[in-house]
């Protein structure tokens, strides 16, 4: 029981209210455990009880069960101690942060590509002054092949190979996979 101590007068423990937003926060965890890719979920220091009800609560797809699986997962993860539960929060919010900075990195390497195929040799000149270490006759030529094949509705091979060479410019080729290159197959197959 809650109640008062006796010698203190201080509460002996949380308020329902607080033990009510706590299982909300453990709940709120659990979702976003099920909503990462396996590759993600393999970076979350999760214990492996609880990773085999992820993977559960996953699988399932009816509204009902999939809520009450929900609350079965949360309902697990509370028995963990405090420290694994904040190690968790802390891989998510390591992921979310470092996934923000990913995306803006792309979105301004694809904001160069794109300035760079309409205005050419300017863009070009912009980009060379801010990396002089870039390959300028190689950068010169995805760029105009890329304007070329715009211009002829050929497939984006070029587009595709400006983007990757910029990203290896500004971004040191740190990325593993190409967003781009997922959506290549589909455009070489239109030949």
């Amino acid at each position: 029981m809650r109640g008062r101590d006796d010698e203190s007068g201080e509460f002996r423990g949380p308020s329902r209210s607080q033990q009510r937003r706590e299982a909300l926060g453990v709940l709120e965890l659990a979702h976003a455990l099920v909503e990462l890719t396996p590759a993600e979920l393999a970076r979350v220091p999760v214990p492996e009880e609880t990773l085999s009800h992820v993977e559960d609560t996953r699988r399932i797809t009816s509204n009902v069960a999939r809520k009450r699986q929900f609350a079965f997962l949360a309902k697990q993860m509370r028995k963990l101690d405090e420290q694994e539960l904040q190690a968790i929060r802390d891989a998510l919010d390591e992921k979310s942060d470092a996934s923000r900075a990913e995306v803006a990195a792309i979105h301004r390497v694809e904001a160069w590509r794109i300035k760079l195929v309409d205005d050419g040799d300017d863009a070009l000149a912009e980009l060379l002054a801010m990396h002089p270490d870039a390959d300028r006759q190689r950068l010169r030529q995805l760029v105009r092949n890329a304007q070329d094949d715009k211009k002829r509705g050929k497939p984006p091979r070029a587009f595709r190979e400006l983007f990757r060479e910029l990203r290896a410019l500004m971004l040191g080729g740190a990325d593993d996979a190409d967003p781009e290159d997922a959506d290549a197959g589909l455009d070489d197959a239109d030949e």
